[in-house]
């Protein structure tokens, strides 16, 4: 097993390759959707291996994360694809300015170098960050977690095999083979070798490295979202948009966490809420929503009364924590209290508390009238994203392939002195 030392070197020696063509570029990456497809059995052989080694460990959910199918796999695959075919951002020039003394200033994009990406459960993240990354002009070191281990590893092994088809080095994709903590650690303060590491998983990996990282750091993923239904919303929209945001796939971070229902619509929505995603949802056989209500909406409908942190919690599950709030300034001070940063939305037919709404909550997403589910790469037409930054700074929201690029300024002269 290489060291992760020896893995940065080899990357970060690989890296002048990328100075490829766009062209040679696109071959690569869909060589590498290629090879997905071709070896998807044995991508599906080793995620079996995984998911058995896991099952003690992990609940329904959290298994639904790790777990890959050939349809998950074509979409891995597609992803590839819809990447290749999207404008190239390196090279790119931002701004041209031309001064009276004839110099030729121009603002160009170029790659970061070097980029890490430390995650945990999700296998698909494999392909998304390394073909995002080799778009944009960068080498990627990949630190997947333990329990995805075996599939992380195959995955990166048809990306090999593409990259080689296409005639580029298969170092431009480190993979970390140790998965424990001290591997983490050395990407956080591989000063020189890594340019941006990007933490992609829960609240303790983030903090972790945000904490403790020396290299540049992105903060991504917590997602605390809320829904706000207003007095004025179409409950049936509402309804809809609801259990889609909880129910479609709890265990991602654009999932909703938290409902904000307005006081004058409370009697009536809460109840139609918990026909919806309990009674009806059982009577399906499905998982039914288990409800963490503050006093007021407990006195409404029945569930577990909210504790202390129940506002505060990313569930990754079937549990909907429920306030109710009597203006659409209450739920604004609400969600700038305990929302992380990510995904918020009201529900509402006022353009007056919409446009409060979205000038006044300071998310990455923010949205009207639809479901936090959406705040994705693909869906915001990225082909995939490295992942969901909640920071201000560099980048906010998905992280596609200009988020992967910097800038300097090239300056053309004609013998000018100063």
């Amino acid at each position: 097993m290489k060291s992760t030392h020896e893995i940065l070197l080899e990357t970060r020696t690989a890296l002048p390759a990328l100075t490829a063509s766009k062209e040679r570029k696109n071959a690569a990456l869909n060589a590498v959707a290629e090879r997905l497809i071709a070896e998807q059995d044995q991508i599906l052989a080793a995620n079996r291996e995984d998911l058995e080694a896991s099952r003690e460990h992990y609940g329904e959910v959290m298994m639904d994360r790790l777990t890959l199918t050939s349809e998950r796999i074509a979409g891995m695959a597609q992803g590839v694809l819809e990447v290749a075919a999207l404008p190239d951002p390196e090279g790119n020039v931002l701004r041209r300015v031309e001064r009276p003394n004839g110099l030729i200033i121009e603002k160009t994009s170029v790659p970061l170098g070097v980029v890490a990406i430390i995650y945990e459960s999700r296998p698909n993240v494999t392909s998304d960050a390394a073909v995002l990354a080799l778009k944009s002009g960068n080498a990627v070191i990949l630190r997947g977690g333990r329990e995805a281990f075996r599939s992380n590893a195959a995955i990166v092994r048809a990306i090999h095999h593409g990259l080689e088809d296409a005639g580029l080095p298969a170092a431009l994709v480190g993979f970390v083979e140790d998965t424990d903590h001290r591997s983490a650690d050395e990407l956080m303060t591989a000063v020189g070798l890594v340019d941006l590491l990007i933490p992609r998983g829960g609240a303790r990996l983030i903090r972790r490295c945000t904490e403790q990282a020396k290299v540049p750091c992105i903060q991504t993923g917590t997602g605390i979202c809320h829904i706000f239904v207003d007095a004025s919303a179409d409950l049936d929209k509402a309804l809809n948009i609801i259990e889609n945001a909880k129910t479609s796939r709890p265990s991602v971070c654009n999932a909703e966490e938290v409902l904000l229902v307005h006081r004058d619509i409370a009697a009536e929505f809460l109840p139609r809420l918990q026909d919806r995603l309990v009674k009806e949802r059982a009577e399906k056989g499905l998982v039914p929503v288990e409800f963490r209500l503050d006093q007021e909406a407990a006195a409404l409908i029945s569930g577990t009364p909210a504790g202390e942190k129940d506002f505060d919690t990313e569930f990754l599950d079937y549990i909907l924590a429920v306030g109710i709030v009597g203006s659409t300034e209450e739920a604004i001070s609400h969600i700038a209290l305990h929302s992380t940063g990510h995904s918020d939305a009201i529900i509402t037919r006022s353009d007056e508390n919409a446009g409060k709404f979205t000038a006044l909550v300071d998310s990455a997403a923010v949205y009207v009238n639809a479901s936090t589910r959406f705040t994705d790469g693909g869906e915001f037409g990225l082909g995939c994203e490295m992942g969901i930054s909640t920071q201000k700074l560099h980048a906010r929201g998905p992280m596609g392939l200009e988020e992967l690029n910097t800038y300097k300024y090239i300056i053309r002269g004609n013998g000018q002195t100063r």
